[in-house]
């Protein structure tokens, strides 16, 4: 069942954020990442990037009003959720055919919830800065209908903020391509509803985005030289692990491994 309200959660003028979220199942999680990664490593990367996103929100909530939850799916999979996440992190059952009916139930429920604004972030990004997070509910909490959003460098989205659910902004989208950003701010035209663009950041979802996120991990690299990366203490944890003690960096083409000051 979905959470009941909590009244500090839905504090008066708080933000809801809910992480899109799948159980990690080998076989079935991040399986773009397989190959180079084996399908239980996909699967472990899959929990230490809801870990760290999960920490990002918490530290985003020590800065402003936000409220962090997973949306998550298959109904079957709260368990996994209750055992992962920190018990700060509610959970709403969100498992519909399509994206954008997914993305639309969440953020109804989020308002349902007492939230006056709403956020949908993706779980694929663990190094997403904390300061971006700060930055959506700042400009969420400004008088005025308006959409945030926060592009990804492959055409998607990574975080979608928003003061009502418009349905509209979830009809008529080709997901899973590169044109889910633009048609996105196509329908917020439509709409005339002003948006908020952020800096754009990457989803590790396939090798060039995970050699991407060693980089960052491991060779003080960011995806935006002007934007501070977030430190995924869960991420760094596993890769490091992965590097050292399998033949990862062979399947990598050749990674260096950490450093040992790392």
């Amino acid at each position: 069942m979905p959470p009941s309200p909590d009244p500090e959660k839905a504090q008066a003028g708080s933000c809801g954020i809910a992480v899109m979220a799948k159980a990690s199942t080998p076989g079935s999680s991040k399986t773009r990442l397989v190959p180079p990664l084996t399908p239980d490593e996909a699967a472990r990367c899959n929990t230490a990037f809801l870990r760290d996103v999960a920490d990002s929100i918490l530290a985003a909530a020590a800065q402003a009003p936000l409220a962090g939850y997973m949306a998550f799916g298959p109904p079957e999979a709260r368990p996994f959720f209750e055992e992962t996440l920190p018990r700060e992190i509610g959970l709403i059952d969100a498992w519909y055919p399509s994206l954008g009916d997914c993305l639309l139930s969440t953020i109804t429920r989020l308002f349902e919830l007492g939230h006056t604004s709403a956020i949908v972030l993706n779980a694929d990004s663990p190094t997403l800065p904390t300061s971006l997070l700060v930055e959506t509910v700042g400009v969420l909490k400004q008088p005025g209908d308006r959409v945030v959003l926060g592009p990804a460098d492959d055409g998607g989205y990574y975080l979608l903020g928003v003061k009502q659910a418009h349905r509209r902004l979830f009809q008529d989208i080709a997901w899973s391509t590169e044109r889910v950003a633009q048609q996105t701010l196509d329908r917020a035209a439509e709409l005339r509803l002003p948006v908020h663009l952020l800096s754009t950041w990457y989803d590790v979802d396939d090798i060039r985005a995970l050699k991407m996120l060693l980089a960052e991990l491991f060779e003080a690299r960011s995806f935006a030289p002007d934007v501070r990366p977030n430190r995924p203490r869960h991420t760094h944890a596993l890769m490091r692990s992965l590097l050292e003690s399998s033949d990862l960096p062979h399947r990598l083409g050749g990674v260096a491994l950490p450093r040992a000051a790392e």
